[in-house]
């Protein structure tokens, strides 16, 4: 049986957004159908806008979806209709980093997240119109009122927790969060300058915090983030606006340099002055690749045991993650809840323009209540 659904179709580079009717297959034996309740706004789905990412348009983005299972396939069996879940990047679980726990590296990652289609090929969403419509991104696309997703990116949370607040624990938080606590894995009392502080970067600061860093410095041009980095761990800031020598600012704080740095930026001078400001056997992770075309490493500059690391989801399993994330935000430890920002569905042309004009740290949409 198909699911008729809205969809926010983007159908050209740098276009709007275009509510479209679109009708779901019956989910295959390994499909889960989920009537959705919100979804986040990622940097990611504006890449593909500009198809800085060519994933094929027109298409059905989004990929921070939370909502509740409405149909499982014949095989699914740890999910059932009315459980409350959250949806997060896809993987094969076939290849050699799917079987030995490192899923976001998977072998097949271009084509279970961004292709526009299923692995075999096949769309299980259709334009009302009859013409190819490219779906299943991060194998959700939850900018729509129904997903079909696969069951391994489809993972259950508490039903006491407000699932309009979790669909960002999909992507952007789980990456901050996930590149300190395990790809990085910050041991209590290191030091750590994190680049950028958005979604992504804050949420490594207050993971940061978690892990019991001693110094956790928050690197960013505005006061505003900069304050509200304090506000959730960060131990310092500097703000390149008023430092001419970011690294040499760092040493300032940390004077053999800091153990860790996670660039969440993607600016090449980030780069350069993460380098700069690391210590002997010190790990540079870095999460955002764009800005990063085209820059050149001077790797004399590495030669004293440092190591960079490219970090995508923050190395994490979200079916581990995603869980853990929501008891520390129950705890108190993991406030994310301060980064949000809501908005209607029917509003994502205007979420995504405050979200480039940086003014909002992390849009959430929300589904009407008919659909929700």
């Amino acid at each position: 049986m198909t699911q008729s659904a809205t969809a926010a179709v983007l159908e050209e580079k740098n276009g709007p957004f275009i509510l479209r009717e679109v009708k779901l297959e019956a989910p295959r034996p390994d499909e889960v159908l989920i009537r959705m309740v919100a979804t986040g706004i990622c940097a990611t789905d504006a890449h593909v806008r500009q198809q800085l990412m060519p994933t094929p348009l027109p298409a059905i983005l989004g990929h921070e979806g939370a909502g509740i299972v409405e149909r499982v396939g014949s095989t699914v069996s740890h999910l059932k209709p009315g459980d409350h879940v959250v949806l997060s990047y896809h993987s094969c679980g076939h290849c050699k980093p799917c079987m030995s726990s490192h899923a976001a590296y998977c072998d097949h990652v271009w084509e279970t997240n961004f292709a526009g289609a299923r692995l075999d090929g096949t769309i299980g969403v259709a334009a009302s119109d009859g013409n190819r419509l490219n779906a299943h991104f991060f194998g959700q696309s939850s900018f729509s009122t129904y997903a079909l997703a696969h069951q391994r990116n489809t993972v259950k949370v508490p039903d006491d927790v407000p699932l309009e607040l979790l669909g960002p624990l999909g992507c952007g938080f789980q990456t901050g969060a996930g590149s300190v606590l395990k790809a990085l894995n910050v041991p209590v009392g290191a030091s750590i300058a994190i680049f950028g502080v958005g979604a992504v970067g804050l949420a490594a600061v207050m993971a940061a915090k978690i892990a019991d860093a001693a110094v956790v410095i928050a690197v960013d041009v505005s006061t505003e983030r900069l304050k509200l980095a304090s506000d959730l761990g960060a131990t310092h800031c500097v703000n390149p606006r008023e430092q001419t020598d970011v690294a040499s600012a760092i040493r300032d704080i940390a004077s053999r340099g800091v153990e860790y740095v996670l660039d969440t930026s993607g600016r090449k001078e980030n780069l350069d002055a993460g380098i700069g400001a690391l210590a002997p056997m010190g790990q540079f992770g870095f999460v955002a690749f764009n800005g990063h075309s085209g820059a050149v490493v001077d790797a004399s500059r590495l030669t004293v045991g440092q190591s960079l690391i490219g970090i995508i989801q923050g190395d994490a399993i979200s079916g581990l993650m995603i869980p853990e994330l929501v008891g520390l935000y129950r705890s108190g430890r993991f406030p994310f809840d301060r980064l949000l920002t809501f908005y209607d569905f029917a509003d994502i042309n205007g979420a995504f323009d405050d979200v480039a004009a940086g003014r909002v740290i992390k849009a959430v949409l929300r589904f009407p209540p008919q659909a929700a």
